[in-house]
């Protein structure tokens, strides 16, 4: 019996391709669950604001440093680089910070329990500096990043801020930092191909119950 062989090339395209579907599936399932920002009362805005602040102002850094130790690739460290390098010296942390005092939604202890569960196994993930599954996840949160700004800010404006520095930004830098991470992402498939127990779309679907939690607000454990 023969066996057809698979170029190694055609077979990290292949896959390539499908995690780039994925992802674009994961952000569509997110964004197309989004309440209209008209019917959501005042707290809602804010706590959705909130939320997000929470989540991404002492985060995003770490869990792109986490990419950045992972990586193999010669070819992906430039661009995560960039990435760290724009993300610090332009000291994002602090325009979502005004962004978020803007809107007169800073986070409150109650905002950070809600999104702990769903962040902690998150961080967890990001600890285990597998590269490839660490690209997708970061791909695919650049990606969200970048088609909710508009949205972020809609729910800003209607908390009467003025101030949208922060999703103005994002909404037009993270296209490219989007398209970095697939390219990253591909250079570290070739070079690092995954293991038989590894899952591509571990860090996706953690990121995407995270985002999900962001959305919806209250956990069941901050319920209790």
């Amino acid at each position: 019996m023969h066996t057809l062989a698979v170029a190694p090339d055609l077979l990290n395209e292949s896959t390539l391709a499908a995690t780039k579907t994925r992802i674009e599936q994961a952000i569509d399932n997110v964004m197309g669950s989004l309440p209209k920002p008209e019917e959501l009362s005042s707290e809602e805005r804010r706590g959705m604001i909130s939320r997000y602040t929470s989540v991404l102002e002492g985060n995003f850094i770490y869990w792109m440093t986490a990419a950045y130790l992972s990586v193999r690739s010669e070819d992906a460290r430039p661009i995560i680089i960039d990435n760290l390098l724009e993300e610090v010296r332009d000291s994002h942390p602090a325009m979502l910070r005004r962004f978020a005092i803007a809107a007169d939604a800073l986070p409150t202890k109650e905002d950070a329990r809600a999104v702990n569960d769903e962040l902690t196994r998150a961080r967890l993930f990001f600890g285990k500096l597998s590269a490839v599954p660490t690209l997708a996840a970061m791909a695919f949160f650049e990606g969200f990043i970048q088609r909710f700004m508009a949205y972020l800010a809609d729910l800003a404006v209607a908390r009467g801020s003025s101030d949208l520095e922060y999703t103005d930004v994002h909404g037009i830098c993270d296209i490219a930092h989007t398209e970095g991470l697939i390219q990253a992402l591909s250079a570290e498939m070739a070079l690092s191909p995954l293991r038989p127990d590894e899952n591509v779309y571990e860090g996706v679907d953690q990121l995407e119950a995270l985002v999900n939690r962001i959305v919806s607000g209250q956990s069941n454990a901050a319920a209790a």
